[in-house]
């Protein structure tokens, strides 16, 4: 259950990439450019000359983009085991508060109406935010502080994994930043 990479090449002594992230980044393929559409002879009816404007279908196949393969949708997605445990984490972590801000509302109603405490509107409505605002940071820390290495499961808590997943999202933001 440690965190400390085992040395080898495939647990990602490299930091700057990502446990599931590519090896080798796609290069952006060149948007292909539309063809001008030709008008062609068209016969002549006996209504009024029209300027004929290019057909819908014409104007999707032009406009439509490549795919990528399956390959390299593949390469792209997250694993499915690093996915398991951050669902796992979200659900216990998001869970938990947003039950708890439901039952709020419930409990609330059962003090006053059966009880006959007078509670204000605003502290059931601040409980309840405040458990639903748990509930949202909750959503986060659960993906944040899952281990992303598929060999490596992470700890309990996953304070050592957050603050790894969490420098590396900063960095890939300025990094994003600075090439704009």
């Amino acid at each position: 259950m440690s965190t400390e990479p085992s040395g080898d090449a495939k647990s990602g002594s490299n930091d700057s990439r990502l446990p599931f992230e590519p090896r080798q980044k796609r290069k952006k393929s060149a948007k292909p450019q539309p063809e001008p559409a030709t008008s062609q002879p068209t016969p002549k009816k006996n209504t009024p000359s029209k300027t004929t404007a290019p057909t819908a279908s014409s104007k999707t196949t032009a406009s439509k983009k490549e795919k990528p393969s399956a390959a390299s949708k593949e390469s792209m997605a997250i694993p499915e085991v690093v996915s398991k445990r951050m669902v796992r984490r979200m659900a216990l972590l998001c869970g938990t508060p947003t039950v708890l801000g439901i039952l709020t509302f419930f409990v609330s109603y059962f003090l006053v109406t059966k009880l006959g405490l007078k509670l204000p509107n605003v502290a059931v409505v601040l409980v309840s935010m405040g458990c639903f605002g748990l509930g949202v940071l909750g959503l986060t820390y659960g993906v944040l502080s899952a281990s992303w290495d598929e060999e490596v499961p992470g700890t309990k808590l996953g304070w050592r994994e957050f603050t790894l997943n969490l420098g590396r999202l900063t960095s890939a933001w300025r990094s994003a930043g600075q090439k704009d």
